[in-house]
């Protein structure tokens, strides 16, 4: 008998440790699933726009540790609800990503995510998601059709799919039983209104669309306003009733009989389709006359590149010296000449591109596959050009920055971009490849996909979040850089030299990246400080000395108007002096009213704000000698972002004791 209770108790202890593994499992998948889907919501940018104490990471547990927008069954600890509204998410709602995870599925019956700017994916998967209730897609840019899936929510009680972008027919979602809310306006969605079992309904909203035919019976329990800005609909509520009078017109004008053409008619018709031809020739000649010129135009603009295409004149074919050749003394210079016409004898001589030390770039890159690549012009400045380029070998986006009237030399700026590849610093953004000529010079960089730190600036003034952990961890990054390239450039003579806001990128991780490094010259820089009196020119306070000490100043004057930016929230622009406003306001004693609002909403410390406000103040100061060493600055930022680091932490012990 003891036997017995025995290998029964091992029997359930055995069972009992498989569904234990199991539910580990379930929730491991359920977590991973939850991180991809905010994820691909957010761009991968989840921290930055829920914030740093969302608990939307992979050391937490969504129900345990409470995840900003989730809702769990206190006695499961399964996840019920998902609400994300009005987070500006830009990323992309995949169905697939939750609605195939069976612990998530079995539980979530309420899912939101309204008033985002949200893209769908895997829309035909929605279906899996069988246990909801409640979805609500409002105000995003969902567009194309809607999915024959959602017909199969067979639980759903209120569907919201209104302000996007969807067209096409409306599955049909009659057949969901159950149904009592439908929001869809402000689409374009065609066809006729599913037969609804309105009796059921207590909202019910189609306006704005392109639905026609008749509205279907008890719809009239709704106002118009459900129904307007439908030209084809008709019935009740609305005031146009569906009436078959153009049909039997129609079939009247075909029982009339057909009166023959007089000469002086047939002559008067062909001449006004004559003269309807000979406009349409004009029209199509002034078309084709319109788009030549904007072919030319556009080859213009692309000369430079079309510079860069060093043709043997046997095989026809482009050269590209790479810099490890250019070491090793594979051409004279680094770049090939090719042949130029007598007729051409006053333009620049073609050269080939010089692609840096990059594998993939010297095994894939071939620059006649980048002049056929798509390229959009991203920005025009005072000195130049910038384009995004995408590749398709190597399989990358490119941008790819055109200087024109450059002073420096051939074999000067050639010198410069060596000495810049042997620096290398994960804040700054390497050049990939460089072309000069007499007229002008192209940098090839790596297209960074998350913009630049003057786009996050002006986000947000629309909403967009930017922490205060975020725009410290920015400004030290940016130091850090700032001093290495300094003390490695000393001796060259080679600052920044048109450090702001719109040259520091973003990588994938949301980390500064100094770009355009030492892309002007000494007797340029010289030229934008002179001219930095005036706030429309540079961020760089005039100087008179020349010297290679008072440029490195410069940019250190540079890097204190960024910082005001992440301050203030302010940008420094064609109609505001930065510096001079917050230096205005500190001899009033308004030390808080310079800081930036959402800072002071979000609890960020006054005194570290105020610590680094009196960085950033010391690096504007009007004499480059009293401006600090950038490792003075670099060392003051870096104290302040440990001492934020700490108090996190003591915040986050705290909490957890508590």
């Amino acid at each position: 008998m003891n036997q017995i209770l025995t290998f029964a108790l091992l029997f359930i202890s055995f069972f009992l440790i498989l569904d234990t593994t199991k539910c580990d499992e379930d929730e491991t998948l359920a977590k991973d699933a939850l991180l991809k889907f905010i994820a691909e919501l957010s761009n991968n940018n989840s921290t930055l726009i829920l914030g740093t104490n969302s608990g939307w990471n992979s050391t937490s547990d969504p129900c345990e540790d409470n995840w900003l927008g989730v809702t769990c069954n206190a006695k499961t600890l399964s996840v019920e609800r998902i609400i994300l509204d009005d987070y500006n998410f830009y990323g992309t709602f995949d169905a697939n990503t939750i609605c195939n995870v069976e612990s998530i599925v079995d539980t979530l019956f309420y899912l939101s995510l309204k008033n985002d700017l949200l893209q769908g994916k895997n829309m035909d998967s929605i279906d899996k998601c069988k246990h909801l209730t409640h979805l609500f897609l409002g105000g995003n840019r969902f567009s194309g059709s809607l999915s024959q899936s959602f017909s199969r929510l067979n639980n759903l009680k209120r569907l919201d799919i209104s302000k996007n972008e969807l067209s096409g027919v409306l599955p049909d979602l009659s057949t969901i039983s159950g149904l009592m809310e439908f929001e869809a306006q402000n689409n374009q969605l065609s066809g006729e209104i599913p037969e609804f079992d309105f009796s059921n309904f207590v909202a019910f909203n189609v306006s704005f669309n392109n639905f026609g035919g008749l509205i279907p019976p008890e719809g009239d329990r709704f106002p118009v306003s459900s129904y307007m800005d439908n030209p084809l609909l008709c019935g009740a509520p609305l005031a146009t009733t569906c009436s078959s009078l153009p049909e039997e017109a129609d079939s009247d004008d075909h029982d009339k009989p057909k009166r023959n053409l007089s000469r002086d008619e047939i002559l008067m018709f062909s001449g006004y389709i004559l003269i309807g031809l000979a406009l349409v020739f004009v029209i199509l000649l002034c078309v084709y006359k319109k788009r030549k010129q904007k072919q030319k135009k556009k080859e213009l603009s692309l000369e430079a590149m079309k510079k860069v295409a060093a043709f043997d004149h046997d095989s026809d074919r482009i050269t590209i010296t790479s810099m490890d050749q250019s070491k090793k003394g594979a051409s004279n210079s680094g770049f090939s000449s090719a042949a130029v016409s007598s007729d051409e004898s006053n333009a620049a001589i073609s050269q080939s591109l010089v692609v840096l030390t990059s594998p993939e770039m010297n095994n894939g890159l071939k620059f006649e596959n980048l002049l056929k690549a798509p390229a959009e012009l991203l920005g025009r400045g005072k000195h130049g050009s910038v384009y995004k380029v995408m590749c398709d070998n190597p399989n990358m986006t490119l941008a790819v920055k055109r200087i024109k009237d450059w002073s420096i030399s051939g074999s000067e700026f050639k010198k410069r971009m060596q000495k810049l590849d042997q620096i290398r610093h994960p804040n700054v953004l390497p050049a990939v490849a460089f072309y000069s000529s007499r007229q002008e010079k192209l940098l090839v960089y790596e297209y960074q996909n998350n913009g630049s730190l003057l786009r996050l600036l002006q986000g947000i003034h629309t909403g967009q979040m930017f922490h205060w952990s975020s725009r410290l961890s920015i400004a030290a990054g940016v130091a850090d850089a700032l001093a290495f390239m300094h003390q490695e450039l000393q001796h060259d003579g080679i600052p920044h030299g048109n450090l702001k806001s719109s040259n520091i990128l973003l990588n994938n991780n949301m980390e500064p990246c100094i770009s355009e490094y030492g892309l002007m010259s000494s007797t340029e820089i010289s030229t934008i400080q002179n001219q930095a009196q005036f706030p429309s020119s540079s961020n760089v306070f005039p100087i008179t000395d020349e010297n290679a000490e008072a440029m490195f100043k410069a940019d250190i004057y540079a890097f204190g108007v960024i910082l005001l930016e992440l301050l203030t929230g302010k940008v420094q622009n064609n109609g505001l002096d930065l510096a001079s406003w917050v230096v205005s306001v500190l001899r009033e004693e308004w030390t808080v009213e310079v800081f930036d609002r959402t800072l002071i909403q979000e609890g960020a410390s006054e005194e570290r704000m105020v610590n680094l406000l009196q960085v950033a103040v010391k690096c504007v100061n009007h004499s480059p000698e009293a401006r600090p060493s950038i490792n003075q600055v670099a060392l003051m930022i870096t104290t302040i972002r440990d001492e934020d680091d700490r108090s996190i932490d003591v915040s986050a012990s705290t909490s957890t004791i508590i």
